[in-house]
């Protein structure tokens, strides 16, 4: 099938969304790899930094930069309005109910391990189950075997099948009255699967469960809206929304927030302190002891703004025409096994060259400037639910082309081609 007939015709996208035009914004899309063009797809683990986001960091740096609450300098005060405003970008990106809802972290991981201290050591004991699923990632499973084996509690874990989906009847079938917390992924970075979220947390909710989703694969390809999803927790990272490093979100309900420990103790979490006795400042804030990344909260909310600037729902429909091309084109190679095959993916095609290593496999593409991710991804569970120690993983970002595909193609002929 050709690209004119697979998804939609080359035209029909560009009208859907200007990638070219786009493309323009990403300084780093026009370096060339070992001479050959990039062609960058690996989104999945960093999306690339458009240059308004660019700009938005070197005027903070250069004529901004101030550390942020108390002082009373102009520099000082500035800086704060920044950094709380790039607080209710975040709110209005995921449509919070409340601003005070958004907790500024280092990212997906430091979300998760937030609530985990938080929330899971003051209210899960001994005996107590926590769910999970057979598709998350390390950083939503290693800190929720951490407080079972801490308090006694027991990790159980929701299946999935071969298409790479969870199996919501043995998902249902966990549930007792000792499930205390449920912590599952929105999009599998794995596999690309897009989980039934909004079933899942109305099940547990049944049982006056809490849920936890991790947003890090969702937040760069859907519209997200917690209070439609009534998630009591969602977090997710900058870096993978076009922004900078070391920055995420937690977004967690006001009443679950309020009754929370904090995670760290430190400077700005507090409203008062003596060598008696500490009160702790209000929500959001004694949860962001120290001083936060400051520029990198203006940045990431620069990121909000430009991708509600194209709009996330057209990003995600071009991001699904590459997908489907990708599936075709690729699933077309005799000898390629695509691993995770679910009805309702985000832009992640995962696979194997029979006889080929994963890692010789990127080897390969690099070579010719193709830049994909292998090896387990942090997943290792789904790995071995698959029967393999590592796959090939191309993710797809809006600013990514169908002729790139092509590339990846032709990248993967080759490889065959060298092993024989």
């Amino acid at each position: 099938m050709n690209k004119a007939t697979s998804v939609r015709s080359q035209k029909n996208v560009t009208d859907l969304l200007d990638v070219a035009r786009i493309r323009a914004d990403f300084p780093i899309l026009a370096r060339h790899i070992n001479g050959k063009p990039l062609v960058y797809l690996d989104n999945a683990a960093s999306s690339q930094m458009p240059q308004p986001v660019i700009d938005r960091l070197v005027r903070y740096q250069t004529q901004e930069h101030a550390n942020i609450h108390r002082a009373v300098h102009t520099l000082s005060e500035h800086a704060t309005a920044e950094f709380e405003e790039a607080r209710r970008k975040a709110q209005r990106f995921i449509n919070a109910k409340d601003e005070h809802e958004i907790i500024f972290t280092s990212g997906t991981t430091e979300s998760i391990n937030l609530v985990m201290h938080g929330y899971g050591r003051a209210f899960i004991k001994a005996g107590d189950e926590v769910i999970v699923t057979g598709l998350e990632h390390h950083s939503n499973i290693v800190p929720w075997q951490m407080l079972c084996q801490e308090k006694g509690a027991k990790l159980r874990v929701a299946p999935i099948n071969d298409a790479g989906e969870i199996l919501l009847d043995e998902y249902q079938k966990l549930f007792n009255d000792r499930t205390k917390f449920v912590a599952l992924s929105h999009v599998s970075n794995a596999l690309g699967t897009v989980n039934p979220v909004s079933e899942m947390i109305a099940t547990a909710h049944q049982w006056d469960v809490p849920v936890l989703l991790d947003g890090a694969q969702a937040a760069p390809h859907l519209r997200l809206d917690v209070q439609a999803l009534d998630c009591d927790f969602y977090a997710f990272s900058g870096h993978k929304i076009c922004g900078p490093t070391g920055i995420g979100v937690l977004y967690g309900k006001r009443a679950l927030l309020e009754k929370m420990q904090p995670f760290k103790g430190g400077g700005d979490m507090i409203l008062s302190v003596t060598f008696e006795k500490t009160i702790y400042n209000t929500i959001p804030y004694k949860f962001e002891a120290g001083t936060p990344p400051i520029a990198a909260a203006i940045g990431m909310g620069s990121a909000m703004d430009y991708l509600n600037g194209i709009g996330l729902e057209r990003i995600g429909a071009h991001e699904t025409d590459l997908l489907n091309y990708a599936t075709q084109q690729v699933g077309a190679i005799k000898g390629v096994r695509i691993i995770g095959t679910a009805r309702h993916k985000a832009a992640v095609l995962s696979f194997l060259v029979e006889g080929v290593h994963p890692h010789d496999v990127g080897t390969i593409l690099n070579e010719d400037g193709i830049a994909i991710r292998t090896g387990h991804h942090c997943a290792q569970p789904v790995m071995q639910r698959f029967g393999v120690p590592a796959t090939a993983r191309a993710s797809f970002a809006f600013y990514n082309t169908l002729e790139e595909v092509d590339v990846l193609t032709e990248g993967i002929r080759k490889v065959q081609r060298m092993f024989g």
